[in-house]
């Protein structure tokens, strides 16, 4: 994807009017971006920062049915989720895989319980599980995880879930709507919502944040898929609308592999204080957390709290051999869930649900708030599908539960290239002619000059960080190691894209001043 080239066409398109614009590019928006283009709907996307720069980059890396949510009784949630985890691994089999998980277990209780209930998640699962459940003894868990902390340890409960890469799986969302002729366009903000005469919304007005240009773009349908920032934008079509959001932050530490030491990743199913805390080898390193702290504050770069790395540390000391200290931490990272409340009373926390609620306004705004990345395509379909009932829209069949976004159908952890699809082969091209290009530009990080010059060529990057955080995962894996690579990064960039000297300076100073917040 090039986005000169999509602005021009946009451009050229300027009388057009689209079936659907969605407003915001995380993994709803994109979801919902490519349900409607494999549609056939005209659709375009307007993100107003970076694909997947907020919540969607900032997950626990898992496709899951949700085991806690199994506990709370909200089985129905269950039973959707596992159902798309089976979708999202069956379709997008470059980024995900199957993940085996581990409960230790240390009372008899705790042995028939979780034994017991991970059955009943087995079952739900149908013919889309990924493998049974079963109890091992204090041998085997100490087999499977040597360096968990084994006093009082009566065995291990194993199940599996999906994990993948959530910020690589939303560019396989906005590249595959490409395909079917979809525009999606990150660093473009919707500043307003446009009415006739009837005051039904007929578009959108929007600012290219690279260019200044300005746009008014009309439509048969504005989807407002913004996620913790959904209120701002209703609140363009009706100044008076009541707060639907009351966001959550999770935050997870990164470690080296050392800490863990094992395949298989760790479930405690019940902290302290009532929270389930996981730590999960990804990419070579491993990812603890997370935490569930209601905010007030909405930003694009969610700070952790020390209170909240502190829980993660002595939660994990209880359970690792070694325990980890704060200066062990390779990235700290924070994100914001975009969680539904009671609109007539929304400091309350006992009504935040997990699940999804799509709501059309008076003047036609359809807007969907919650949900989670395992989710995203059901969610999608249900948007659609919705508008379709309420007449906005002609009536055309869903295709996103066997539509696939890649051809490779191996197992993904045998060629890592394989995050960036069937263009794995271009990379492999471009090291195969200039074998330096091949070589990775940091020892302490996986990726290659081959790749930051691909991205650079098809995905669509504008500012650095979007290349150290989100095409490549170097922030989330190492966020001392990424700044270090800034520079050479930048510098490829400003090649590819004809920036001076002062622009790489710039962008450099910018993201070492970002990476502050993640160590």
């Amino acid at each position: 994807m090039d986005r000169r080239k999509l602005i021009a066409e946009l451009k050229k398109q300027s009388e057009t009017i689209w079936d659907i614009i969605i407003i915001g590019g995380g993994a709803t928006g994109l979801g919902i971006a490519l349900d409607g283009a494999s549609r056939g709907y005209k659709t375009l996307l307007l993100e107003q920062s970076d694909f997947a720069k907020a919540t969607s980059s900032r997950s626990t890396k898992l496709v899951h049915g949700g085991v806690r949510y199994m506990a709370q009784g909200d089985l129905l949630l269950v039973m959707e989720a596992l159902h798309e985890r089976g979708l999202m691994l069956k379709n997008a089999p470059h980024l995900t895989f199957n993940q085996e998980f581990v409960i230790p277990v240390y009372t008899l209780w705790d042995v028939l319980m979780y034994t017991v209930g991970l059955k009943f998640y087995d079952i739900m699962a149908g013919r889309l599980s990924m493998g049974k459940s079963y109890f091992i003894n204090r041998e085997k868990t100490r087999l499977r995880l040597p360096l968990l902390n084994s006093k009082g340890l009566k065995g291990g409960v194993v199940y599996h879930d999906g994990q993948f890469d959530d910020s690589r799986m939303a560019f396989a969302l906005a590249e595959s709507c490409a395909r079917y002729e979809g525009i999606v366009l990150n660093y473009f903000k919707v500043t307003g919502l446009l009415k006739d005469e009837r005051g039904k919304i007929n578009g959108v007005s929007a600012r290219d944040i690279d260019s200044g240009k300005e746009f008014n773009l009309k439509t048969r349908l504005v989807i407002n898929a913004t996620g913790v920032f959904a209120d701002e934008i209703s609140r363009l079509d009706d100044p008076e609308s009541k707060t639907t959001i009351r966001p959550s932050q999770g935050v997870h530490i990164v470690l080296d592999k050392s800490f863990l030491r094992s395949n298989s990743a760790i479930m405690i199913p019940k902290t302290d204080d009532g929270r389930v805390l996981f730590a999960i080898p990804w990419y070579n390193e491993v990812v603890i957390g997370t935490t569930d702290t209601p905010i007030d504050k909405i930003s694009l770069e969610p700070v952790a709290l020390d209170e909240e790395i502190s829980f993660i540390l002595r939660t994990a000391e209880k359970y690792l051999v070694t325990p980890p200290k704060r200066e062990d931490i390779l990235c700290i990272y924070a994100g914001l869930r975009p969680l539904a409340a009671n609109p007539d009373n929304p400091a309350s926390t006992k009504e935040v649900s997990r699940r999804h609620k799509i709501t059309l306004s008076p003047s036609g705004l359809l807007t969907i708030i919650g949900g989670k990345w395992t989710t995203y395509r059901r969610m999608a379909e249900e948007t659609i599908d919705r508008a379709i009932k309420a007449g906005l829209m002609y009536k055309a069949k869903c295709v996103t539960s066997n539509l696939k976004l890649t051809t490779i159908n191996t197992d993904n952890t045998l060629v890592r290239l394989y995050i960036y699809g069937d263009h794995y082969v271009d990379i492999e091209k471009m090291i195969s002619e200039n074998p330096e290009l091949g070589i990775p530009i940091d020892p302490r990080l996986p990726y290659t000059s081959a790749e930051i010059l691909w991205i650079c060529r098809n995905e669509m990057p504008l500012r650095l960080e979007d290349i150290l955080a989100r095409r490549t995962r170097s922030l989330f894996l190492n966020a001392r190691a990424s700044a270090e690579i800034a520079p050479v990064v930048a510098g490829f960039m400003a090649s590819e894209f004809g920036y001076d000297q002062k622009w790489q300076e710039e962008q450099v100073e910018s993201y070492k001043e970002l990476v502050k917040n993640y160590i």
